[in-house]
């Protein structure tokens, strides 16, 4: 038996047990993971040491070694992380509707987990953490396949979770980790009808699409990046400048980061070369349009396949666009549907945009890098969603539930 169904199959198990477990004793645990990463950050840090060296000799890009690396704060913040998740509500359980046939039958709808969950990722290690957490306070049980660069720190992380879940009430085995680096762990993974309730990709657009185009087990798509922020000819240049720059440098590595700045042919030329100046400042390099490269010389010409590429990375595309119907169909055609901006002083255009912008959070003079679990108050979030089916933006708790009816009746047949 291989690997990956010997650990479907202890997560299989494992969630018929979660379905028994209450809301206090699943806070519990969550809060004796949290305590448990604090206490074992050394061994942690040491583990991601292994990786990032890996990644360095691999020629791993200094912005997804970024996403890689631990320190002592950011495990912190994971552990935090757990314990926002212990402090929200459990919606497992909550009852939704209440129905009184005419026959005497009630019928209730309440939330229930989707049951087991399989979750395929890259390079984040933090990933793993939160995926647990959400999985196991919505009563999920999860099967982890994260990927070969983080495998000693993931390796870690969930020994140090097993061991705080040995000391609850929770089942350890509701928490697996697949250990096998080889593509075809998670071949194996999106056919595993019967053992996997659905799958959540987490990752770049490759990964993601190899996901949606392979899987027959149901997926939940979350969304590789191709981030717009689109500044209007009215867009008050501070905070223009203010914005596009947060958007993407205060973490280009993550999907919610700006991959192309669309701008106003008609938008103050000052500001604009002033804002061009601003990202060679920080070693953002500019791709971009003529206009672009004549205001910027430092610039080079961007590509059809640049405006479809998510870089995760110091690079910028740029392009001038004649009007906002011209900046809505670049974004139509080039987006993932993830998160869109547009920075105006016109109503009427800021309306427009989130009306007509096909996108899971879609802003109006606010950065893009707000689209996150925390942020939106969901705590940790297992995604952003950028289909439209289940879920969509980012996925909290309410996101890993199902629902059912419980119909009570008092010996009623149906004639």
């Amino acid at each position: 038996m291989s690997e990956v169904l010997q650990k479907a199959k202890l997560a299989k198990e494992a969630s018929i047990k979660m379905n028994r477990v209450t809301t206090s004793e699943k806070n519990e645990a969550l809060l004796r993971m949290a305590d448990q990463l604090t206490t074992s950050q050394q061994s942690i840090m040491e583990a991601n040491q292994q990786d990032l060296e890996n990644g360095r000799q691999n020629g791993t890009s200094p912005s997804l070694l970024d996403r890689l690396a631990l320190n002592e704060k950011r495990i912190v913040d994971i552990a935090e992380g757990l314990r926002q998740i212990a402090s929200l509500e459990d919606p497992v359980g909550t009852l939704l509707q209440t129905i009184d046939r005419p026959n005497g039958l009630l019928m209730e709808q309440i939330r229930v987990p989707l049951g087991v969950i399989g979750m395929i990722y890259e390079a984040r290690p933090n990933v793993t953490v939160d995926a647990a957490g959400l999985c196991l306070k919505t009563g999920n049980a999860v099967v982890l396949r994260g990927g070969s660069a983080a495998l000693h720190t993931n390796k870690r992380i969930v020994e140090v979770l097993h061991e705080a879940l040995d000391a609850t009430e929770l089942p350890p085995d509701a928490l697996q980790l697949i250990e096998d680096a080889d593509r075809r762990s998670v071949d194996e993974m999106l056919k595993l009808n019967g053992w996997l309730d659905v799958v959540i990709p987490r990752g770049g657009a490759s990964l993601i699409q190899n996901v949606v185009q392979n899987a027959t087990v149901p997926v939940i798509e979350t969304g590789a990046g191709i981030c717009h922020t689109y500044i209007d000819a009215t867009a008050n240049p501070e905070m223009a400048a203010d914005i596009a720059l947060n958007a993407k440098v205060q973490r280009p590595s993550v999907c919610n980061s700006m991959e192309t700045l669309l701008v106003h042919q008609d938008y103050d030329q000052a500001a604009i070369q002033q804002l061009f100046q601003k990202f060679q400042n920080v070693q953002v390099e500019l791709r971009g349009c003529e206009r672009t490269l004549a205001l910027a010389p430092f610039a080079k010409l961007a590509t059809e396949q640049d405006y479809a590429t998510e870089y995760n990375d110091y690079i910028l595309n740029v392009k001038f666009v004649a009007n906002l119907d011209e900046a809505i169909k670049h974004i139509s055609r080039y987006g993932t549907k993830h998160s869109e901006c547009i920075i105006t002083a016109e109503q009427n255009h800021a309306k427009r945009f989130l009306q007509e912008v096909d996108a899971a959070a879609v802003y109006h003079n606010a950065s893009t890098r707000f689209t996150d679990g925390f942020e939106f108050g969901f705590g940790a979030e297992i995604g952003i969603s950028t289909q439209k089916l289940h879920a969509r933006g980012p996925m909290g708790l309410v996101a890993l539930t199902s629902t059912k009816y419980l119909v009570i009746g008092s010996g009623q047949i149906r004639g």
